[in-house]
């Protein structure tokens, strides 16, 4: 799981690295002030936002261009101490009237990526800008345009400065996002990616569940994995450890400090790479094997299937022939992930259970 997608959690430490935004958010203030100056002729400056889940931080402009029919507003990312590749960019968003009844449309403008391929969270053809982003942007387009008594008929073009030279230094390329970056988020928040004091806070977070007499921790990859499976297993806040990417380091904790139960809660991808034997799930340091799912399928009967498997882009690609072949792989992949789990434990008195999820949080699959 990406930094951004977890919270802040009581038992992190007090001198965490410093927090960033995401090029989402980054894109949100800057449609906001584009707007505004169309629809007003001013630029706010700062333009404060409100997240996901809550936060309303303020954004200072790095550029402005009034225009007859547009405007656009420019943000320097900051991304904290995480060492994004995004971070100095200039994000850009340029805003324009539609005719009447068009609705919200996104545009990618220069340096962001256009989706060519099948299995991403946005539909083929369209801007490589993810669902939260989306969402974010058109609530704010929407709240200014019915406060200006006005349908929301709307363009909205994000630019990232460079953004086609530095998508080189990511996966987009081999994913099939052509022509630059993505614009992601799901918290608007960039939490420091720091593999050390990352695993601390996850010891340290196993170390509060047993000084609290917890018989059952949870180790969830992301926010919507982690809430489904808090609320299906009925699970505190404090027994919610932040594993993100690291299994592993989750793992070898618990292998010497146990508790009586563990439970561990991902994405179909990230729980096809544990069930590789993969125990850092970080996409720059594990991928999903194609020949290793073409394998696993073939053993439920999925033999016709070999070959678009071994095309196919992206693990949620494969989820989706496989779920339309009548082919239940979550289960199998839930069970492969429990086994390397508790190899990893090496008989450490500790239960485990796996839960594979979609996007959405859904569940898919529960091995126990």
């Amino acid at each position: 799981m990406a930094a951004s997608e977890n919270e802040i959690r009581l038992e992190k430490p007090a001198t965490a690295l410093r927090r960033g935004w995401t090029t989402g958010a980054c894109a949100t203030a800057a449609t906001k002030a584009a707007l505004t100056a169309l629809l007003t002729g001013e630029f706010p400056d700062p333009v404060e936002i409100i997240l996901p889940k809550g936060e309303m931080p303020n954004f200072a402009l790095a550029r402005e261009t009034p225009g007859g029919d547009h405007a656009m507003a420019g943000i320097i990312k900051d991304a904290g101490d995480d060492p994004d590749v995004t971070h100095g960019a200039l994000v850009m968003a340029t805003v324009r009237r539609l005719p009447g009844g068009t609705g919200i449309v996104f545009k990618a403008g220069a340096g962001v990526g256009t989706v060519t391929r099948a299995g991403l969270p946005v539909p083929v053809g369209e801007p490589a800008i993810n669902p939260v982003p989306r969402k974010m942007m058109t609530e704010v387009v929407t709240a200014l345009c019915d406060e200006h008594g006005i349908a929301p008929d709307i363009e909205i073009e994000i630019a990232i400065e460079n953004g086609a030279e530095l998508a080189l230094q990511t996966w987009n390329p081999r994913l099939g996002i052509v022509g630059g970056l993505s614009v992601l988020g799901t918290t608007g928040i960039v939490h420091p990616f720091s593999c050390a004091a990352w695993i601390h806070s996850i010891h340290r977070g196993i170390d509060v569940a047993r000084a609290e007499g917890f018989p059952h921790v949870l180790g969830a990859t992301g926010s919507s994995s982690e809430k489904t499976a808090q609320a299906f297993h009925g699970l505190s806040d404090i027994a919610c450890l932040d594993m993100g990417d690291f299994a592993g380091g989750l793992l070898k904790y618990l292998r010497a400090h146990p508790v009586p139960r563990l439970t561990i809660a991902g994405g179909f991808a990230k729980m096809c790479k544990l069930a590789q034997g993969a125990l850092d799930l970080h996409s720059g340091r594990s991928q999903v094997d194609m020949e290793w799912l073409a394998s696993q399928t073939e053993t439920l009967g999925g033999h016709h299937l070999k070959e678009r498997i071994l095309a196919a882009n992206t693990a949620m690609e494969v989820l989706e022939m496989t779920r339309d072949g009548g082919i239940d792989l979550p289960a199998a992949i839930a069970a492969g992930a429990r086994a390397v789990a508790l190899a990893t434990l090496r008989g450490a008195p500790v239960e485990v259970d796996v839960m594979v999820m979609d996007r959405a949080g859904v569940l898919l699959a529960h091995a126990q």
